[in-house]
């Protein structure tokens, strides 16, 4: 016999309110993030490189355009708007000096460009599409001998230069090792996603390989040794930098992108081709029975009934 258990609003209320943030906070969060990275890149990259556009534009307008009357709207200065923004003690135009004349010029030039550029969606991408091929030439420039050459001796130059020779080359190496195409390593492992067991032995914890060890580690441990990075959860860049044997390192075949989501989302995101038939079932855990009685106990459960 069945009998339903009465429950209250604020119950249902919590039960409800609770569902609907592991339906929408996934979504909620990834837009934030996407609408953060959009913003810094837009400030920080498309920009700067939209204002270098522009002074570009504002200089090449003369060589394009010899004749004024075919010049862009935004690029004529209106003599009057000239005269407001002169100081005072000039009234007429043929009065302002030449060099102020043109100061003020080119700044209501900027300023009708910028805000034509606002006006105009497309255009406003175009820092977007130079900072991209910029990159791109960069790599490709780099990827030839002459091009290695080149930015070999212009990083031997940058790191001379008192604080940025500081920064650099740790800066340097932190993107090296997160996104740097050079995986070959005279080390017994040949992969940067490892598995250690610590911090004890018989707890197997996915870490980083970042590398080889200090000297005076390699010589107390008696055989070669290797650095890795453990990152925690939910924050894969804290974490903990430890030192042990190479012999103690076991790499495993999942990607870097595979190890930050296993380890952010405390072990919840497996990789398809790494995920264990029954996975979290303990030893002493019962069988589940066949057709779903469990899942029918969890129905009853949740519509709010219990067995009598």
């Amino acid at each position: 016999m069945f009998r339903r258990q009465k429950r209250s609003f604020w119950h249902d209320f919590r039960t409800f309110f609770v569902r609907g943030l592991v339906i929408l906070l996934p979504s909620l969060l990834t837009l934030a993030i996407l609408l953060w990275a959009y913003n810094f890149l837009k400030s920080n990259i498309a920009e700067p490189i939209n204002w270098a556009v522009q002074r570009v534009v504002i200089q090449a307008v003369p060589q394009v355009y010899p004749n004024e009357l075919d010049r862009p709207s935004w690029y004529l200065a209106d003599r009057d708007e000239i005269i407001r923004r002169a100081p005072s003690s000039y009234r007429n135009y043929a009065d302002l000096p030449t060099g102020q004349r043109r100061s003020i010029t080119r700044q209501i030039r900027s300023e009708q460009l910028r805000e034509y550029w606002r006006e105009r969606w497309y255009l406003q991408g175009i820092g977007f599409v130079v900072a991209i091929t910029a990159v791109y030439l960069a790599g490709v420039l780099v990827g030839n001998y002459l091009g290695r050459k080149l930015y070999v001796r212009f990083e031997s130059w940058l790191i001379r230069i008192p604080i940025i020779k500081q920064v650099y080359p740790s800066v340097k190496q932190i993107v090296d090792f997160l996104i740097g195409e050079d995986t070959s390593s005279k080390l017994p492992t040949s992969g940067r996603v490892v598995l250690v067991e610590y911090p004890r032995m018989g707890i197997y914890t996915v870490g980083l390989l970042t590398g080889g060890t200090l000297k005076s580690i390699e010589k107390i441990a008696g055989e070669p040794s290797v650095t890795v990075f453990i990152p925690s959860s939910p924050t894969p860049f804290t974490g903990y930098t430890i030192n042990l044997a190479a012999s103690e390192v076991y790499p495993i075949d999942i990607s870097f992108d595979e190890a930050i989501r296993f380890v952010v989302s405390a072990g919840v995101l497996v990789p398809v081709r790494e995920q264990v038939e029954d996975s979290g079932r303990l030893p002493g855990d019962a069988e589940p029975e066949a057709g779903g009685q469990n899942g029918s106990d969890e129905a009853d459960s949740d519509s709010g009934t219990a067995r009598v």
